[in-house]
């Protein structure tokens, strides 16, 4: 599976955003599918996921804030972001496993085996 993020940009305080992960390949095979992002100098930290079952997983940073939803038609996995902050500037990743990962599990990056490329999220504030 490829996976392609973009949907990025620069906003300001308060602004709305989607981004978008586009599959190819072998798409979907995934059974969760998560958003991390990763800001300068930081460590890449998870965002939210998404199981097969479609049951959700939010940082505790994002929750209420940032939606994640999954388009099996369009082999697309988006992240809605409202009311964004500039500590939200990051550079934001989608990654997706076939293996089940427990809820302690969906936070390692290392968990996963496949990844986009990076879309950058700029809020000025």
């Amino acid at each position: 599976v490829q996976l392609q993020a973009f949907g990025g940009g620069l906003v300001q305080a308060g602004d709305s955003l989607r981004l978008s992960c586009a599959a190819s390949g072998r798409t979907f095979a995934s059974s969760v599918m998560t958003w991390f992002r990763q800001a300068p100098g930081k460590e890449r930290e998870f965002v939210a996921a998404i199981r097969w079952s479609r049951s959700t997983h939010y940082a505790d940073s994002v929750k209420g804030r940032f939606t994640i939803s999954l388009d099996n038609g369009k082999n697309t996995l988006y992240l809605r972001m409202n009311s964004l902050k500039h500590e939200d500037t990051a550079t934001y990743y989608c990654a997706g496993t076939g293996t089940r990962l427990i809820v302690s599990s969906l936070y390692a990056p290392g968990n996963y085996d496949c990844w986009g490329q990076g879309t950058q999220v700029t809020v000025s504030s």
